[in-house]
């Protein structure tokens, strides 16, 4: 006889309601974040580089945040390991960080630090870390200490990568959806279930969130405490996918190629900070400084809406998902990173390509306006 209790004990039925509860919280808590930052008057200025003409509520991230991890603590959860105890102790320390950015502005030094040490504090007190490199490049098993120089890397450019995409409505949170989503069914079918169950409930938040970021009267933007948020559980949860198929030279179940595999599924974030951080050294200015030479800006500068240009950009990452899937996994590790070295080259010289068709008078004129707009409504405030 089905109870309750063990339909509620089930994985599948807690995958399930965690997307659901999880979407329910955030469609609750974003109207009351909204009202509250308009009566307080936290709100995204207009700047230069903005994509936005209207000043826009910035605290999105709190509803991901709260909606993920009550979601995720209503279930017990035996698969649960002490390094997503610490997990979540570091979401805690970059929830506040994300706070006091969207609302007073931190220096990039202090907000790396901080990333730094949260980031330091889950691989030191767990196994979470890479180990092997699968042979790229011929190599395989490397040092602790090389392990752990690499992890924070990769925790620190995820991290941040999210972060630098956070600049049209949707961008952000569909590649969050995106991964999020092929995370909760790899981690579900290598019965890692409280990764899972972790991964659909911020799926849920996320699609949540978009049902507002996209909206016309009452939008919201993720911030930095959304972007931090989504960007660290995406780095854990990658790195965890790396860690549990290290062995695979042991078992034939487990995925080969999961690095590459993983840099396919963040393809855009990823190919985006690359292609940024090598033009603001070319140029000779520091990688932390913002412009509008994003994909994503080029595409909104060509005329595309901010769906178009979202959706155009999320449907060129699964369609390179799905060849990866469909074509690549039969070949050698290096040969797949000589592949996804060489559509790197293409996207650089695709929107080398596209950024030479902007009517940049047009532009200049909507930037004009654009800070025309923001005094006035200085003026007014």
């Amino acid at each position: 006889m089905v109870t309750i209790n063990s339909l509620l004990n089930n994985v599948d039925v807690q995958i399930g309601l965690s997307i659901i509860i999880s979407l329910f919280i955030t469609l609750t808590a974003i109207p009351v974040i909204i009202n509250i930052s308009r009566l307080k008057d936290l709100m995204a200025t207009i700047e230069h580089r903005s994509s936005h003409e209207e000043l826009t509520p910035t605290l999105g991230g709190i509803a991901i945040f709260a909606a993920t991890l009550i979601t995720y603590f209503i279930w017990e959860t035996p698969s649960e390991s002490h390094e997503l105890h610490l997990t979540f102790s570091a979401l805690i320390i970059l929830f506040f960080l994300g706070i006091k950015d969207d609302i007073l502005i931190l220096s990039p030094k202090k907000k790396l630090f901080i990333q730094i040490a949260a980031s330091v504090l889950v691989i030191t007190f767990s196994n979470l870390r890479i180990i092997n490199l699968f042979g790229i490049l011929n190599i395989t098993y490397i040092s602790f200490t090389y392990g752990l120089l690499l992890t924070i890397f990769i925790f620190i450019t995820l991290i941040n990568s999210l972060n630098l995409i956070d600049g049209i409505d949707g961008l952000a949170g569909m590649v969050g959806l995106l991964i999020s989503s092929f995370f909760t069914y790899l981690f579900y079918r290598q019965h890692e279930y409280a990764y899972a169950v972790l991964a659909s409930a911020l799926t849920g938040s996320l699609i949540g969130f978009l049902r507002y970021n996209w909206s016309v009267r009452n939008k919201i933007f993720m911030g930095d405490t959304g972007s931090l948020i989504v960007g660290f559980l995406i780095s854990i949860f990658s790195i965890k996918y790396i860690y549990i198929n290290s062995d695979y030279t042991l078992n034939p179940l487990l995925d080969k190629n999961a690095p590459l595999f993983v840099v396919s599924l963040l393809m855009i974030p990823l190919f985006d900070t690359l292609r940024m951080f090598i033009i603001r050294l070319y140029e000779g200015k520091s990688p932390f400084v913002g412009d509008r030479k994003h994909f994503h800006h080029i595409l909104i500068d060509l005329g595309f809406s901010h769906k178009k240009a979202t959706m155009t950009l999320v449907m060129s990452n699964l369609v390179f998902i799905a060849l990866f899937i469909s074509q690549f996994k039969s070949f050698s590790i290096n040969h797949i990173l000589f592949i996804e070295l060489l559509a790197f080259i293409v996207y650089c010289i695709v929107a080398k390509i596209l950024s030479g068709k902007i009517d940049n008078e047009n532009v200049d004129r909507l930037t004009f306006k654009k800070i025309d707009k923001l005094k006035r409504i200085k003026n007014n405030t």
